[in-house]
Order: C-alpha cells, then structure tokens, then sequence
C-alpha cells in the first residue's frame, strides 16, 4: 500500500521497491539478501509503524548500514499521522500479542490514505527538495481522485451500514470503523492466539444470536478456523487481500474497489436471520 502511495506522489522521481506483497503476513518478513542490498541504496523508508514491522525492521536496518535511514529524516511511518484504533490502556502478555501503540493496519481506512499522503508528500519535499513543485502537484491530483473515490465508495456501501461480522483477528478495523459494519466476535480469542475447538463451538451460538452475515478473512492467515464456522454456521467467508498488488500494477484506488465490491455481494447474499 505504501509503495503503491509513494507511485501516485512520486511517479517518475522515486525508485520504489516494495519489501511485502499483497498476499504476506507484514509482521513477518525475511531479511533476504535482496532486500538487504535494497535497503542499502535507500534514501526514505516507508512504513505502517505502530510496531507492525517492530520483529523485522531493527534487524534490516542494521544489516543494512545505511545511515540516511537510521535517522527519522529517512523514515516514515504512516500511523504517526492518524488516529489510531484500539490502543491498549495497559500492555499484558495474557492479552495476546497486541500492539502497544493501537492497531497498525491503519491502510484499510479511506480517510486514513488522505491524511497518509498529505504527510508522505511533505516527507519526499524534505527528503529532495529539488522537485517540491513535482511532489505537491502530485498530491493534488491525487487528492482530487481520492475524494471523488471516497465519495463513490460512502454511495455503493449504505447497504453495509451496522451490518454484523466475525473476523479472523482485528485486520480490518480501520474498514469497518469507515464503513460503520459491527464486529461481533474474531476467530481469534486473543491477538495471534490459535483457537480452541471450544472457543470455536461458542461463537457458533454467538453467530446464531447476533444475526452475523458473513466472516471477514485475509489473506494470509490460516482458513481453517474461517472453514470451520462456516461449515456449522452457513456463513459466508469473505477473503479480502491484505494490501495493494503493487507488483502487478494495481493501484490503490483499484483495491478499495474490489474490496468494497466483495463486501458489499456478501452482504446483499448473506440470509437475514428471520
């Protein structure tokens, strides 16, 4: 999401080079050769931040030995630039594996994006200010597109409005919060905590009572659970890519269309409870 952010600011002046993909845990990631050797060369690094990348960042970092991104003139973490959700009043092992700055999928919010990229094209101004004019200009445009997007978007999904849902874990906050859809329950207990089968049985009767239409996934998490309450419950699963296909050319733009078009046939094909 990010690199597919810094495309639109940044078009022909960046050298982008994306570490994850649309179909990868971003928690996790490999400090492989390649993106060592990227790192190395790399002016700005841009990232979610609220301890999203906290397992595998320090570590690139170091490896790399790049002093132009050591400091925070060569960094840019996108949650230090929005509200975020769902930050723990204390931290606590037995609460799971939360993040102690809120939930750091902050890319999933229309509104977020915007806030995102008025502060992502200040940082390129900073980072070479040779081609300021370039980058604001950019931003323009771009601001442009993304409201007349934002506004499509609040006109296709009325339907999803206070609907209830289960997801795997709290991936999609930041959505749901935009689009008003109630989170009932996860299939996870706890943040990164497997669940149990009795954990699992219980939510059959909470699908049940609170009238849930369907279950949220992403991609890169396991299915089983998702397989499992949708075996006994009928509920639709709706497995939504976790970011951008920046690889193949997809746009921003393009992703939040298609994911609003899956929600939004999972809600129209979800049965009403009577």
């Amino acid at each position: 999401e990010w690199a597919a952010l810094a495309q639109e600011l940044g078009g022909d002046k960046l050298e982008i080079y994306s570490a994850t993909t649309a179909m990868q845990d971003p928690h996790h990631v490999q400090a492989r050769p390649s993106l060592i050797a990227k790192t190395r060369r790399a002016d700005l690094i841009v990232c979610s931040g609220a301890e999203l990348e906290v397992g595998w960042l320090p570590l690139l970092l170091r490896k790399a030995g790049n002093g132009r991104i050591t400091s925070s003139q060569g960094q840019f973490f996108a949650a230090d630039h929005v509200d975020k959700l769902e930050v723990p009043e204390r931290i606590d092992r037995s609460h799971g594996d939360v993040h102690a700055e809120g939930n750091p999928h902050v890319h999933t919010s229309p509104d977020n994006i915007l806030h995102i990229a008025e502060a992502l094209t200040q940082k390129l101004v900073a980072v070479d200010a040779d081609n300021a004019e370039f980058y604001h200009m950019q931003f323009a445009t771009f601001k442009a597109k993304w409201t007349d997007a934002m506004q499509a978007w609040r006109q296709q999904t009325l339907s999803l409005k206070d609907i209830k849902v289960i997801t795997h874990h709290r991936f999609w906050s930041y959505l749901n919060h935009w689009l008003d859809i109630n989170l009932v329950a996860t299939l996870e207990p706890l943040p990164g905590v497997n669940p149990s089968s009795s954990y699992l049985a219980s939510l059959i009767d909470t699908a049940g009572k609170e009238d849930v239409r369907f279950i949220m996934s992403v991609a890169y998490v396991n299915e089983k659970p998702a397989e499992w309450l949708s075996d006994r419950t009928g509920l639709a699963i709706v497995v939504l890519p976790a970011s951008v296909d920046f690889q193949s050319g997809e746009t921003l733009v393009q992703w939040f269309d298609g994911i609003m078009r899956q929600l939004i046939f999972a809600a129209q094909a979800a049965p009403r409870a009577e």
